[in-house]
Protein backbone atom coordinates (compact mmCIF):
# COMPACT_ATOMS: atom_id res chain seq x y z
CA UNK A 1 0.00 0.00 0.00
CA UNK A 2 1.42 3.04 -0.75
CA UNK A 3 1.99 5.94 1.06
CA UNK A 4 -0.82 8.02 -0.55
CA UNK A 5 -3.07 5.33 1.06
CA UNK A 6 -6.33 7.03 2.05
CA UNK A 7 -7.48 7.58 5.17
CA UNK A 8 -10.17 8.18 7.06
CA UNK A 9 -11.24 11.27 9.21
CA UNK A 10 -13.13 10.97 12.21
CA UNK A 11 -14.80 13.71 14.25
CA UNK A 12 -13.56 14.53 17.47
CA UNK A 13 -16.41 14.00 20.77
CA UNK A 14 -17.95 17.05 21.67
CA UNK A 15 -17.38 17.77 25.63
CA UNK A 16 -21.30 16.80 26.45
CA UNK A 17 -25.14 17.34 25.47
CA UNK A 18 -26.78 20.18 26.36
CA UNK A 19 -28.78 17.85 28.67
CA UNK A 20 -25.64 17.02 30.27
CA UNK A 21 -24.74 20.75 30.76
CA UNK A 22 -27.65 21.41 32.83
CA UNK A 23 -27.49 18.57 34.90
CA UNK A 24 -23.91 19.64 35.61
CA UNK A 25 -25.04 22.92 36.46
CA UNK A 26 -28.13 22.27 38.56
CA UNK A 27 -25.21 19.71 40.73
CA UNK A 28 -22.81 22.61 41.18
CA UNK A 29 -26.15 24.51 42.44
CA UNK A 30 -26.80 21.45 44.71
CA UNK A 31 -23.72 21.00 45.75
CA UNK A 32 -23.35 24.84 46.80
CA UNK A 33 -26.71 24.29 48.83
CA UNK A 34 -25.63 21.73 50.30
CA UNK A 35 -22.26 23.15 51.57
CA UNK A 36 -21.70 24.51 55.06
CA UNK A 37 -19.85 27.16 53.19
CA UNK A 38 -22.76 28.66 51.66
CA UNK A 39 -24.71 28.30 54.28
CA UNK A 40 -22.17 30.75 56.65
CA UNK A 41 -22.27 33.35 53.92
CA UNK A 42 -25.73 33.82 53.51
CA UNK A 43 -26.00 33.84 57.19
CA UNK A 44 -23.68 36.65 57.62
CA UNK A 45 -25.62 38.44 54.12
CA UNK A 46 -28.75 38.54 56.48
CA UNK A 47 -26.82 39.25 60.07
CA UNK A 48 -25.06 42.51 58.39
CA UNK A 49 -28.65 43.87 56.49
CA UNK A 50 -30.24 43.24 60.18
CA UNK A 51 -27.57 45.56 61.78
CA UNK A 52 -27.61 48.04 59.40
CA UNK A 53 -31.62 48.30 59.59
CA UNK A 54 -31.18 48.39 63.77
CA UNK A 55 -28.66 50.99 63.61
CA UNK A 56 -30.40 52.78 61.47
CA UNK A 57 -33.88 52.74 63.50
CA UNK A 58 -31.41 53.44 66.50
CA UNK A 59 -30.30 56.43 64.75
CA UNK A 60 -34.11 57.61 63.51
CA UNK A 61 -34.55 57.35 67.33
CA UNK A 62 -31.60 59.24 68.39
CA UNK A 63 -32.29 62.15 66.10
CA UNK A 64 -36.54 62.19 67.25
CA UNK A 65 -35.54 62.08 70.80
CA UNK A 66 -32.47 65.47 70.33
CA UNK A 67 -35.28 67.13 68.54
CA UNK A 68 -37.76 66.41 71.53
CA UNK A 69 -35.20 67.49 73.73
CA UNK A 70 -33.98 70.81 72.65
CA UNK A 71 -37.99 71.56 71.45
CA UNK A 72 -38.94 70.64 75.35
CA UNK A 73 -35.90 73.17 76.52
CA UNK A 74 -36.75 75.77 74.17
CA UNK A 75 -40.66 75.72 75.18
CA UNK A 76 -39.49 75.52 78.68
CA UNK A 77 -37.49 78.78 78.40
CA UNK A 78 -40.21 80.21 76.85
CA UNK A 79 -42.95 79.81 78.84
CA UNK A 80 -40.53 80.89 81.85
CA UNK A 81 -39.81 83.92 80.25
CA UNK A 82 -44.01 84.26 79.81
CA UNK A 83 -44.73 84.30 82.72
CA UNK A 84 -42.31 86.84 84.41
CA UNK A 85 -44.94 89.33 86.05
CA UNK A 86 -42.56 91.86 85.09
CA UNK A 87 -42.86 90.99 81.41
CA UNK A 88 -44.46 93.40 79.97
CA UNK A 89 -44.85 91.41 76.15
CA UNK A 90 -48.31 89.41 75.92
CA UNK A 91 -47.31 85.42 76.79
CA UNK A 92 -48.52 83.80 73.58
CA UNK A 93 -45.66 86.53 71.78
CA UNK A 94 -43.27 85.85 74.29
CA UNK A 95 -43.18 82.23 73.29
CA UNK A 96 -43.28 82.53 69.44
CA UNK A 97 -40.60 84.51 69.85
CA UNK A 98 -38.19 82.23 72.03
CA UNK A 99 -39.42 79.31 69.34
CA UNK A 100 -38.94 81.50 66.27
CA UNK A 101 -35.45 82.44 67.38
CA UNK A 102 -34.74 78.48 67.37
CA UNK A 103 -36.16 77.51 63.88
CA UNK A 104 -39.04 76.11 65.81
CA UNK A 105 -41.59 78.31 65.06
CA UNK A 106 -43.82 75.66 63.09
CA UNK A 107 -43.80 73.42 65.66
CA UNK A 108 -45.64 75.93 68.59
CA UNK A 109 -49.35 74.14 68.66
CA UNK A 110 -50.84 76.08 71.74
CA UNK A 111 -50.03 78.92 73.75
CA UNK A 112 -52.51 79.53 76.77
CA UNK A 113 -52.09 82.16 79.57
CA UNK A 114 -54.14 82.96 82.76
CA UNK A 115 -53.24 86.41 84.22
CA UNK A 116 -54.49 88.46 88.13
CA UNK A 117 -53.42 90.75 90.10
CA UNK A 118 -51.04 88.34 91.84
CA UNK A 119 -50.31 85.56 89.42
CA UNK A 120 -49.26 84.44 85.63
CA UNK A 121 -50.01 81.53 84.90
CA UNK A 122 -48.80 80.31 81.07
CA UNK A 123 -49.02 76.74 79.05
CA UNK A 124 -47.52 75.72 75.61
CA UNK A 125 -47.74 72.61 73.61
CA UNK A 126 -45.51 72.02 70.54
CA UNK A 127 -45.02 69.29 68.02
CA UNK A 128 -42.96 68.68 64.71
CA UNK A 129 -43.03 65.26 62.52
CA UNK A 130 -39.81 63.85 61.56
CA UNK A 131 -39.72 61.83 57.84
CA UNK A 132 -38.87 58.08 58.57
CA UNK A 133 -35.88 56.61 57.10
CA UNK A 134 -35.07 52.91 58.56
CA UNK A 135 -38.20 52.57 60.88
CA UNK A 136 -40.20 52.59 57.42
CA UNK A 137 -39.03 49.17 57.83
CA UNK A 138 -41.52 48.63 61.03
CA UNK A 139 -43.97 50.50 59.10
CA UNK A 140 -43.48 53.50 61.38
CA UNK A 141 -43.87 56.13 58.18
CA UNK A 142 -42.57 58.81 60.66
CA UNK A 143 -41.67 60.35 64.24
CA UNK A 144 -43.35 62.78 66.68
CA UNK A 145 -41.26 65.26 68.32
CA UNK A 146 -43.79 66.61 70.89
CA UNK A 147 -43.51 68.43 74.25
CA UNK A 148 -45.48 70.62 76.78
CA UNK A 149 -44.70 72.85 79.58
CA UNK A 150 -46.72 75.00 81.93
CA UNK A 151 -44.92 77.91 84.21
CA UNK A 152 -46.63 80.01 86.89
CA UNK A 153 -45.04 82.85 88.96
CA UNK A 154 -47.20 83.45 91.77
CA UNK A 155 -46.98 85.86 94.83
CA UNK A 156 -49.02 84.31 97.13
CA UNK A 157 -49.47 84.91 100.73
CA UNK A 158 -45.89 85.93 102.58
CA UNK A 159 -45.42 86.64 106.18
CA UNK A 160 -42.03 88.09 106.48
CA UNK A 161 -39.44 89.18 109.28
CA UNK A 162 -37.57 91.84 108.62
CA UNK A 163 -34.77 91.78 111.51
CA UNK A 164 -32.24 94.19 111.53
CA UNK A 165 -28.89 95.47 113.43
CA UNK A 166 -29.58 98.26 115.16
CA UNK A 167 -26.76 98.11 117.66
CA UNK A 168 -23.49 100.49 118.59
CA UNK A 169 -21.53 99.27 115.32
CA UNK A 170 -23.08 100.57 112.83
CA UNK A 171 -22.25 104.31 113.68
CA UNK A 172 -19.29 103.30 111.42
CA UNK A 173 -18.70 103.86 107.80
CA UNK A 174 -22.14 105.11 106.99
CA UNK A 175 -23.55 101.30 107.29
CA UNK A 176 -27.34 103.19 109.17
CA UNK A 177 -27.33 105.10 106.11
CA UNK A 178 -26.62 102.09 104.02
CA UNK A 179 -29.05 100.18 105.70
CA UNK A 180 -31.49 102.60 105.18
CA UNK A 181 -31.70 102.90 101.82
CA UNK A 182 -31.62 99.10 100.91
CA UNK A 183 -34.00 98.25 103.65
CA UNK A 184 -36.73 100.86 101.80
CA UNK A 185 -35.51 98.72 98.51
CA UNK A 186 -37.13 95.62 100.22
CA UNK A 187 -39.94 97.60 101.09
CA UNK A 188 -40.81 99.05 98.15
CA UNK A 189 -39.90 95.58 95.81
CA UNK A 190 -42.23 93.39 97.93
CA UNK A 191 -44.71 95.75 99.12
CA UNK A 192 -46.93 96.71 95.60
CA UNK A 193 -50.18 97.80 94.53
CA UNK A 194 -50.89 94.17 93.24
CA UNK A 195 -49.76 92.30 96.62
CA UNK A 196 -50.26 95.06 99.64
CA UNK A 197 -53.09 92.68 100.81
CA UNK A 198 -50.67 89.42 100.45
CA UNK A 199 -47.23 90.19 101.90
CA UNK A 200 -47.32 91.11 105.68
CA UNK A 201 -43.99 92.62 107.57
CA UNK A 202 -43.05 92.36 110.77
CA UNK A 203 -40.27 94.59 111.73
CA UNK A 204 -37.68 93.37 114.20
CA UNK A 205 -34.87 96.39 115.02
CA UNK A 206 -32.62 94.44 118.02
CA UNK A 207 -29.11 95.20 119.59
CA UNK A 208 -28.63 94.10 123.03
CA UNK A 209 -31.86 93.56 123.07
CA UNK A 210 -35.33 93.74 121.77
CA UNK A 211 -38.08 96.10 122.76
CA UNK A 212 -41.19 94.27 121.80
CA UNK A 213 -43.30 97.40 122.44
CA UNK A 214 -46.67 97.32 124.84
CA UNK A 215 -49.46 96.30 122.25
CA UNK A 216 -47.46 92.89 121.34
CA UNK A 217 -46.29 92.51 125.38
CA UNK A 218 -49.22 93.56 126.98
CA UNK A 219 -50.70 90.25 125.81
CA UNK A 220 -47.86 88.24 127.75
CA UNK A 221 -48.00 87.30 131.53
CA UNK A 222 -45.30 89.98 132.43
CA UNK A 223 -44.03 90.75 136.08
CA UNK A 224 -43.60 94.44 135.06
CA UNK A 225 -41.57 96.72 136.94
CA UNK A 226 -41.50 100.12 135.22
CA UNK A 227 -42.79 102.17 132.35
CA UNK A 228 -39.37 102.94 130.45
CA UNK A 229 -39.24 100.16 128.09
CA UNK A 230 -40.67 96.74 127.22
CA UNK A 231 -37.94 93.61 126.58
CA UNK A 232 -38.76 90.69 127.99
CA UNK A 233 -35.83 88.24 129.26
CA UNK A 234 -36.59 84.99 128.03
CA UNK A 235 -35.23 81.48 129.39
CA UNK A 236 -32.60 79.70 127.45
CA UNK A 237 -34.69 76.43 127.05
CA UNK A 238 -36.97 78.88 124.67
CA UNK A 239 -34.63 78.63 122.08
CA UNK A 240 -35.27 75.16 120.90
CA UNK A 241 -38.61 76.37 119.94
CA UNK A 242 -39.98 78.95 117.71
CA UNK A 243 -43.19 80.26 119.74
CA UNK A 244 -42.68 82.04 122.96
CA UNK A 245 -43.85 79.60 126.31
CA UNK A 246 -47.47 81.15 126.81
CA UNK A 247 -47.82 79.39 130.33
CA UNK A 248 -44.89 80.77 132.05
CA UNK A 249 -44.83 84.31 133.43
CA UNK A 250 -41.93 86.53 132.08
CA UNK A 251 -39.65 89.02 133.60
CA UNK A 252 -39.29 92.07 132.30
CA UNK A 253 -35.67 92.88 131.16
CA UNK A 254 -34.06 96.23 133.45
CA UNK A 255 -34.02 99.50 132.15
CA UNK A 256 -30.57 100.34 132.45
CA UNK A 257 -27.30 101.45 131.19
CA UNK A 258 -23.90 100.14 132.65
CA UNK A 259 -21.35 100.87 129.51
CA UNK A 260 -19.92 104.37 129.86
CA UNK A 261 -17.65 104.84 132.90
CA UNK A 262 -16.50 108.48 131.52
CA UNK A 263 -19.82 110.16 131.61
CA UNK A 264 -23.32 109.79 132.95
CA UNK A 265 -25.35 109.21 130.02
CA UNK A 266 -28.53 107.04 129.61
CA UNK A 267 -29.07 107.18 126.21
CA UNK A 268 -27.87 102.98 125.46
CA UNK A 269 -30.40 101.30 128.01
CA UNK A 270 -29.90 97.57 127.38
CA UNK A 271 -33.35 97.23 126.29
CA UNK A 272 -34.51 99.97 123.76
CA UNK A 273 -36.59 102.77 125.19
CA UNK A 274 -37.93 104.77 122.36
CA UNK A 275 -40.93 104.12 120.08
CA UNK A 276 -38.92 103.80 117.15
CA UNK A 277 -36.87 100.63 118.01
CA UNK A 278 -40.14 98.60 118.82
CA UNK A 279 -41.59 95.55 116.61
CA UNK A 280 -43.96 96.95 114.39
CA UNK A 281 -46.15 93.71 113.65
CA UNK A 282 -47.33 92.49 110.58
CA UNK A 283 -47.66 95.90 108.68
CA UNK A 284 -48.00 96.09 104.75
CA UNK A 285 -48.01 100.09 105.07
CA UNK A 286 -44.39 100.85 103.33
CA UNK A 287 -44.39 104.51 104.54
CA UNK A 288 -44.61 103.79 107.83
CA UNK A 289 -42.12 100.85 108.21
CA UNK A 290 -39.74 103.29 105.88
CA UNK A 291 -40.53 106.33 108.17
CA UNK A 292 -39.62 104.12 111.45
CA UNK A 293 -36.55 102.84 109.56
CA UNK A 294 -35.55 106.11 108.90
CA UNK A 295 -35.29 107.37 112.56
CA UNK A 296 -33.11 104.36 113.48
CA UNK A 297 -29.99 105.35 115.75
CA UNK A 298 -26.91 103.15 116.41
CA UNK A 299 -26.82 102.30 119.72
CA UNK A 300 -25.44 99.96 122.20
CA UNK A 301 -24.89 96.03 121.64
CA UNK A 302 -25.60 93.15 120.10
CA UNK A 303 -27.81 90.08 120.65
CA UNK A 304 -28.62 88.27 117.33
CA UNK A 305 -30.44 85.54 118.82
CA UNK A 306 -32.84 87.87 120.24
CA UNK A 307 -33.43 89.10 116.95
CA UNK A 308 -34.23 86.04 116.01
CA UNK A 309 -36.44 84.69 118.37
CA UNK A 310 -38.79 87.46 117.96
CA UNK A 311 -39.06 86.69 114.00
CA UNK A 312 -39.77 83.08 114.61
CA UNK A 313 -41.95 83.59 116.72
CA UNK A 314 -44.31 86.27 114.64
CA UNK A 315 -44.73 83.56 111.89
CA UNK A 316 -45.61 80.92 114.08
CA UNK A 317 -49.53 79.60 113.73
CA UNK A 318 -49.57 79.27 118.13
CA UNK A 319 -49.21 83.36 118.38
CA UNK A 320 -52.60 83.62 116.22
CA UNK A 321 -54.52 84.75 119.21
CA UNK A 322 -52.19 87.26 120.03
CA UNK A 323 -52.27 88.63 116.23
CA UNK A 324 -56.43 88.34 116.20
CA UNK A 325 -56.35 90.79 119.89
CA UNK A 326 -53.84 93.10 118.22
CA UNK A 327 -56.65 93.03 115.03
CA UNK A 328 -59.60 94.02 117.19
CA UNK A 329 -57.66 96.91 119.01
CA UNK A 330 -56.79 98.05 115.67
CA UNK A 331 -52.85 97.32 115.80
CA UNK A 332 -52.86 95.36 112.86
CA UNK A 333 -54.70 95.61 109.55
CA UNK A 334 -57.77 93.33 109.51
CA UNK A 335 -56.78 91.81 105.88
CA UNK A 336 -54.09 89.69 108.66
CA UNK A 337 -57.05 88.04 109.80
CA UNK A 338 -56.13 84.47 110.49
CA UNK A 339 -52.40 85.05 110.18
CA UNK A 340 -49.95 83.90 111.09
CA UNK A 341 -50.93 80.61 108.61
CA UNK A 342 -50.21 76.81 109.48
CA UNK A 343 -47.36 75.30 108.91
CA UNK A 344 -49.10 73.32 106.26
CA UNK A 345 -50.33 76.20 104.26
CA UNK A 346 -49.36 75.53 100.92
CA UNK A 347 -50.27 79.24 100.37
CA UNK A 348 -48.19 80.89 102.60
CA UNK A 349 -44.35 81.33 102.33
CA UNK A 350 -42.57 82.33 105.62
CA UNK A 351 -39.66 84.04 105.55
CA UNK A 352 -36.92 85.86 107.53
CA UNK A 353 -34.64 88.31 106.53
CA UNK A 354 -31.96 88.46 109.63
CA UNK A 355 -28.90 91.08 109.17
CA UNK A 356 -25.81 92.03 111.24
CA UNK A 357 -23.14 93.84 110.97
CA UNK A 358 -20.86 92.07 113.67
CA UNK A 359 -20.96 89.55 116.07
CA UNK A 360 -22.82 88.78 119.38
CA UNK A 361 -21.72 91.10 122.29
CA UNK A 362 -21.73 90.33 126.21
CA UNK A 363 -24.90 91.46 127.93
CA UNK A 364 -25.09 92.15 132.04
CA UNK A 365 -27.89 92.70 134.40
CA UNK A 366 -27.64 94.84 137.71
CA UNK A 367 -27.81 92.38 140.88
CA UNK A 368 -31.07 92.56 142.13
CA UNK A 369 -30.15 93.90 145.32
CA UNK A 370 -29.49 97.18 143.30
CA UNK A 371 -32.69 96.14 141.25
CA UNK A 372 -35.68 95.56 143.12
CA UNK A 373 -37.50 98.82 143.94
CA UNK A 374 -39.76 101.24 141.89
CA UNK A 375 -37.01 103.80 143.40
CA UNK A 376 -34.44 102.28 142.35
CA UNK A 377 -35.99 101.52 138.88
CA UNK A 378 -36.40 105.27 138.34
CA UNK A 379 -32.77 105.66 139.44
CA UNK A 380 -30.86 103.40 137.17
CA UNK A 381 -33.58 105.56 134.42
CA UNK A 382 -31.49 108.98 134.97
CA UNK A 383 -27.82 107.18 135.92
CA UNK A 384 -25.53 105.28 133.95
CA UNK A 385 -24.73 102.65 136.25
CA UNK A 386 -20.89 102.15 135.15
CA UNK A 387 -20.24 105.85 135.92
CA UNK A 388 -22.37 105.54 139.35
CA UNK A 389 -20.44 102.55 140.08
CA UNK A 390 -17.54 104.30 139.87
CA UNK A 391 -18.62 107.46 141.41
CA UNK A 392 -19.98 105.91 144.20
CA UNK A 393 -19.04 102.40 145.26
CA UNK A 394 -15.59 101.23 146.26
CA UNK A 395 -13.78 99.30 144.68
CA UNK A 396 -14.56 96.40 146.58
CA UNK A 397 -18.15 96.73 146.49
CA UNK A 398 -17.79 97.07 142.55
CA UNK A 399 -17.69 93.44 141.56
CA UNK A 400 -20.99 92.57 143.05
CA UNK A 401 -22.90 95.26 141.71
CA UNK A 402 -23.80 93.47 137.86
CA UNK A 403 -23.42 90.28 136.74
CA UNK A 404 -22.84 89.08 133.07
CA UNK A 405 -26.15 87.89 131.71
CA UNK A 406 -25.01 86.56 128.39
CA UNK A 407 -21.43 85.67 127.10
CA UNK A 408 -20.22 85.45 122.97
CA UNK A 409 -20.34 82.13 123.30
CA UNK A 410 -23.72 81.65 124.72
CA UNK A 411 -25.24 84.09 122.01
CA UNK A 412 -23.73 82.31 119.29
CA UNK A 413 -25.18 79.19 120.40
CA UNK A 414 -28.54 80.27 121.26
CA UNK A 415 -28.93 81.42 117.57
CA UNK A 416 -27.72 78.30 116.53
CA UNK A 417 -30.82 76.71 118.53
CA UNK A 418 -33.47 79.03 117.39
CA UNK A 419 -32.04 78.75 113.75
CA UNK A 420 -32.46 75.19 113.52
CA UNK A 421 -36.23 75.33 114.99
CA UNK A 422 -37.16 77.50 112.38
CA UNK A 423 -35.73 75.67 109.89
CA UNK A 424 -37.32 72.68 110.55
CA UNK A 425 -40.57 74.66 110.58
CA UNK A 426 -39.24 75.18 106.80
CA UNK A 427 -39.18 79.11 107.74
CA UNK A 428 -36.71 80.36 104.95
CA UNK A 429 -33.90 82.20 106.37
CA UNK A 430 -32.19 84.92 104.69
CA UNK A 431 -29.13 85.72 106.62
CA UNK A 432 -27.09 89.47 105.83
CA UNK A 433 -23.40 89.72 107.33
CA UNK A 434 -22.42 93.26 106.57
CA UNK A 435 -18.69 94.23 106.70
CA UNK A 436 -18.42 91.38 109.14
CA UNK A 437 -15.44 89.21 110.31
CA UNK A 438 -14.63 85.88 109.59
CA UNK A 439 -16.35 84.29 112.96
CA UNK A 440 -19.60 86.61 112.39
CA UNK A 441 -19.66 85.74 108.93
CA UNK A 442 -19.48 81.88 109.80
CA UNK A 443 -22.29 82.10 112.52
CA UNK A 444 -25.03 84.34 109.72
CA UNK A 445 -23.85 81.40 107.21
CA UNK A 446 -24.85 78.45 109.55
CA UNK A 447 -28.43 80.19 110.39
CA UNK A 448 -29.37 80.71 106.75
CA UNK A 449 -31.46 78.16 104.97
CA UNK A 450 -28.71 77.43 102.82
CA UNK A 451 -25.10 78.68 102.03
CA UNK A 452 -26.92 80.45 98.67
CA UNK A 453 -29.28 82.20 101.34
CA UNK A 454 -26.41 84.00 102.97
CA UNK A 455 -24.74 87.15 101.84
CA UNK A 456 -21.41 88.52 102.89
CA UNK A 457 -21.50 92.53 101.52
CA UNK A 458 -19.62 95.27 101.84
CA UNK A 459 -20.90 99.14 101.81
CA UNK A 460 -23.48 100.15 99.05
CA UNK A 461 -23.57 96.17 97.94
CA UNK A 462 -26.48 95.52 100.75
CA UNK A 463 -28.39 97.15 98.44
CA UNK A 464 -28.21 94.65 96.09
CA UNK A 465 -28.34 92.12 98.85
CA UNK A 466 -31.74 93.14 99.78
CA UNK A 467 -33.31 93.65 96.38
CA UNK A 468 -32.41 89.95 95.00
CA UNK A 469 -33.80 88.71 98.30
CA UNK A 470 -37.28 90.44 97.39
CA UNK A 471 -37.20 88.96 94.16
CA UNK A 472 -36.63 85.63 95.24
CA UNK A 473 -39.43 85.97 97.43
CA UNK A 474 -41.09 86.23 94.33
CA UNK A 475 -40.28 83.18 93.28
CA UNK A 476 -40.66 81.43 89.67
CA UNK A 477 -41.67 78.05 89.67
CA UNK A 478 -41.61 75.72 86.74
CA UNK A 479 -44.54 73.23 87.78
CA UNK A 480 -44.93 71.30 84.75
Amino acid sequence: MSDNTLRTHVPARPHGTARETRALQQGRVFSFLRSEDGSMSIFALFTALSLVAIGGIGIDYMVAEYKRTNLQNTLDRAVLAAADLEQMVEPDLVVVDYLSKMSLGDALTKVTSEQGVNFKDVSGEASTELASNFTSILGVQSLNASASSRAEERIANVEISLVLDISGSMAQNAKMANLRSAADTFIDTVLTDENEDLISISLVPYSEHVNAGPELTSRFDVAWRHPYSHCLEVDNSQFDDTAFDMTVRYEQAQHFQYNSASRNTVENTVCPRYSYERIRTMSKDAEALKGQIAQFTPRAGTSIFMGMKWAAALLDPAHRPLIDGMIGDGQVDGVFAGRPADWNDVNTLKTIVLMTDGEHDRSHRIYEQWYNSPSEYEHWNLYNATWWRNQYLSSSQRQYFYEPKYSKSEGDELLGRICDAAKERDIVIWSIGFEVQDHGAEVMKNCASSPAHFFRVEGTEIETAFYSIARAINQLRLIQ
